[in-house]
């Protein structure tokens, strides 16, 4: 049996991003699904947009 390569290798994450796991409730994963849907994105590009926007407005990150 062949092993399986890892979904977190660097093949399959772009340069410069970092791969993690992260667990939320269903009913806020379903909520973000649904505002993803709404603005064209999709979850994982939500939750980058969501957490850029909030570094930002915290001042922890200048506006690009």
């Amino acid at each position: 049996m062949k092993p399986q390569k890892s979904q977190n290798s660097s093949e399959s994450t772009p340069k410069g991003k970092k791969s993690f796991v992260i667990r939320i409730e269903e009913s806020t994963y379903k909520l973000l699904e649904k505002w993803a849907n709404d603005e064209f994105r999709s979850v994982n590009g939500q939750i980058e947009y969501l957490l850029h926007q909030s570094l930002v407005e915290s001042g922890r990150k200048k506006k690009e």
